[in-house]
């Protein structure tokens, strides 16, 4: 039977802490995750509303006016 269940980049990061030591790419990996999943909750959120926002990018904006690094 397939488990079907997607990870969080949290959950993920914890399940292969269990077999091995993370290395900065598991790291770096688990934050485009996070940024990937932060992007779909809010599309799916729209879709769910039923109103999409005009540019086609706005989750990419989102996390990056909430979340980016400040440089």
């Amino acid at each position: 039977m397939t488990n079907n269940k997607q990870q969080t980049a949290v959950e993920w990061l914890q399940s292969i802490e269990l077999e091995r030591d993370l290395t900065l790419t598991d790291w770096k990996q688990a934050k485009e995750m996070e940024k990937e999943q932060i992007k779909s909750a809010l599309y799916n959120g729209y879709l769910y509303e039923g109103s999409m926002p005009d540019n086609e990018c706005f989750g990419e904006q989102y996390y990056n006016a909430k979340y980016a690094d400040n440089k």
